[in-house]
């Protein structure tokens, strides 16, 4: 499975999201560090009821729950755009 796909899988399954968008942003960073192969770099935007009364700090640390250590240490960058 690719990791966009993964990224989606899992977050579909933690939160039902009403809103989220993976997006694959590492063809604008070919050549930095951590570009590997062509999935190093996402974008996630992501609008859930689940994520009503926390705080930003609390959401960002959700998702990363959601995505486990093992497949965020196969990401170089993610950007997070949650709301609840």
């Amino acid at each position: 499975m690719r990791k966009a796909e993964e990224i989606r899988a899992r977050l579909e399954a933690a939160f039902a999201p009403e809103v989220l968008e993976v997006i694959n942003e590492s063809e604008k960073h070919r050549g930095h560090a951590g570009y590997s192969d062509g999935e190093s770099h996402f974008r996630v935007v992501i609008r859930a009821a689940g994520f009503g009364g926390m705080s930003r700090i609390e959401r960002h640390r959700a998702v990363n729950r959601a995505l486990g250590a093992e497949l965020l240490g196969r990401i170089h960058a993610l950007a997070l755009d949650i709301s609840g």
